[in-house]
This record gives C-alpha cells, structure tokens and sequence, in this order.
C-alpha cells in the first residue's frame, strides 16, 4: 500500500486547511484509514480515523470541533479539513492505513505515507 499526502502549508492562526491522502496499490481490505501527526520533539500522536466500511469517526480531544475528516470510498482517498488551526497543531501529518486493530492506536496501522508539514504560525 502506498499512501501520499498533501494538502499542507504555512497559515496563519485561526486559518484552515484541507489534507488529503491517496492510497493505492493492495487496498481491497481496509479496515480504517486515520491521520496521524508529529510535531518538534514529540511522539506521534493520532488525530483522527474513520472506520472504512460504516464511516465512523473518531478524534483525538484536540482535534474534536476544528477537524473534519472524510473520505471517498471508490478513490480510497481521505481528507481531514482543520479549522481554526492553532500554533500548537504545527507538527508533520501522516495518514495511516490499517486493516486491523483499534481505529485509534498507532500500532494498528501497517503502512504511513511520507507526510506533510502543517505550521501555523501565531
């Protein structure tokens, strides 16, 4: 599976931006696709996922309010669209593909495309 990523920037606080991600290769069994980031000195850290088959979601506790996150089954594409962006979410987004395990549990995702940098500045 490989996952590409874009959609990333400079903005100012308060600005928003749309992330996008497009998986290819071996995709027919997917469980859930989540987005990931990683900001200076930190872990990465899980965002936001939505289960593939009934389109659930779910967000971290930052997350909750400002992010969106989507997708388009026949593309296998997701998107994460990040309102009200704060300093505090510059980190590199990675989204994650996974066929089993806890939707939000970093471990549960096989295969991370290469990311893309968010930086929000004040």
């Amino acid at each position: 599976v490989q996952l590409q990523a874009s959609g990333g920037g400079l903005v100012l606080a308060g600005s928003s931006l749309r992330l996008s991600c497009d998986a290819s290769g071996s995709t027919s069994i997917v469980s859930a696709m989540g987005w990931f980031r990683q900001g200076p000195g930190n872990n990465r850290e899980f965002v936001a996922a939505i289960d593939w088959s009934g389109g659930r979601t779910y967000y971290s506790d930052p997350a909750k309010g400002r992010f969106t996150i989507s997708r388009d089954n026949a593309k296998i594409k997701m998107y994460l669209q990040m309102n009200s962006l704060r300093p505090e979410d510059t980190a590199v987004y990675y989204c994650g593909f996974s066929r089993a395990g806890h939707i939000a549990t970093l471990t549960s995702y096989s295969y991370f495309g290469q990311g893309t940098l968010v930086t929000v500045s004040s």
